[in-house]
């Protein structure tokens, strides 16, 4: 089989403005993490991280480190405590995620709080149309990530501790609440169907589902993939996680098969041996015990819904000079078109 290498896999010298007191660590690693050995080697990981990752390596084994970025930060950003409470939580259940060994919110030890888990030897996929891989190993991957995201939605967090990870109740409807505010306070043009949007959301929320644990950011580069089957080793990157409907963050992750072309063809799917979004949604279906049937273009439409929000809402702090971004005309134009798909879905659907 042929498994590519990419340029955003493996690790680099510890980049200059990410460099900390690696003593302190080794001497913090020796009075909080069982069987470690000094001295350490440290790398950062390549890679696009909103928080900087290493790879800490000892006498016996390798570990990740995932800290606080160095700077002035929003209190609520880049909550590795949180990452490192979910991760921990999960380490009780068969939803697979790195072992956790040590929290530091002591900021005098490297500068900025983190935490360490496992390392876990695999691969990041990049490429969702699974372009370069074989067709079985298309399916097999689809398979178990799907299978993976059922697992972590069997979980009750009321079990495991994680019962004020999150608000209960009312998710989506809180989501809409968010997005609509971040839009208007970004506002740069009038769109008509963001607007009827904004009015017919909160009259028209999807079902309460059970309280389950929301990734966030649920995606095939999320995930570590086994060195040599298509299975899921690791769910990564929890910065997003939270308590709320399940299959806000199932259809979020499908939204690939509406804005990933190769995915929306389904000649494509059935040629390469992925899953068409109909054959995926039964698979998650009739693992998790959710019907979505009715409400499916629902979810699909809130979802483009949000992913315009968050898409204004960087236009907008470009606007008002609180960011940098040379994408920004792009994405401006890519406003409009998602507004405009939801509420096609509305139309065709609901109203």
């Amino acid at each position: 089989m042929d498994f590519e290498e990419d340029q955003n896999i493996g690790t680099m010298d510890v980049l200059e403005k990410h460099k900390f007191d690696f003593i302190a660590l080794e001497k913090f690693m020796s009075e909080n993490v069982s069987d470690f050995e000094g001295p350490i080697k440290v790398e950062e990981f390549k890679g696009g991280q909103s928080n900087p990752t290493y790879k800490v390596t000892d006498k016996n084994r390798s570990y990740v480190l995932r800290r606080k970025p160095p700077g002035k930060l929003l209190k609520s950003a880049h909550a590795v405590d949180r990452e490192y409470r979910v991760i921990t939580a999960l380490n009780q259940t068969d939803v697979p995620v790195p072992t956790s060994y040590a929290l530091c919110e002591d900021e005098n030890i490297i500068g900025t709080a983190f935490y360490i888990m496992e390392f876990m030897d695999g691969r990041v996929l990049w490429d969702a149309s699974m372009e370069k891989h074989s067709k079985e190993e298309a399916l097999g991957v689809y398979t178990s990530m799907n299978s993976t995201m059922a697992k972590l939605h069997s979980v009750d967090p009321y079990e495991i501790g994680l019962e004020t990870f999150g608000k209960p109740g009312n998710y989506v409807g809180r989501q809409v609440s968010i997005w609509t505010k971040q839009y208007q306070d970004s506002e740069t043009e009038e769109i008509p169907e963001m607007n009827k949007l904004i009015e017919w959301f909160p009259e028209n929320l999807p079902s309460d589902k059970p309280l389950r644990i929301v990734h966030g950011d649920f995606s095939l580069t999320n995930l570590m993939i086994d060195k040599t089957q298509p299975e899921v080793i690791a769910i990564l990157d929890w910065e997003l996680s939270t308590l709320g409907d399940p299959c806000a963050d199932f259809s979020y992750h499908c939204m690939q098969y509406r804005l990933n072309p190769k995915l929306a063809d389904e000649k494509y799917c059935k040629e390469k041996g992925i899953p068409t979004e109909k054959e995926y949604v039964s698979m998650y279906i009739e693992k998790s015990g959710f019907d979505l049937n009715k409400e499916w273009e629902l979810y699909m439409a809130y979802n483009l819904f949000k992913s315009a929000g968050i898409l204004q809402g960087i236009v907008g702090r470009v606007r008002d000079g609180t960011a940098a971004n040379k994408n920004a005309e792009e994405m401006r134009a890519r406003v409009r078109p998602l507004a405009e798909g939801a509420w096609k879905l509305i139309e065709e659907n609901f109203v």
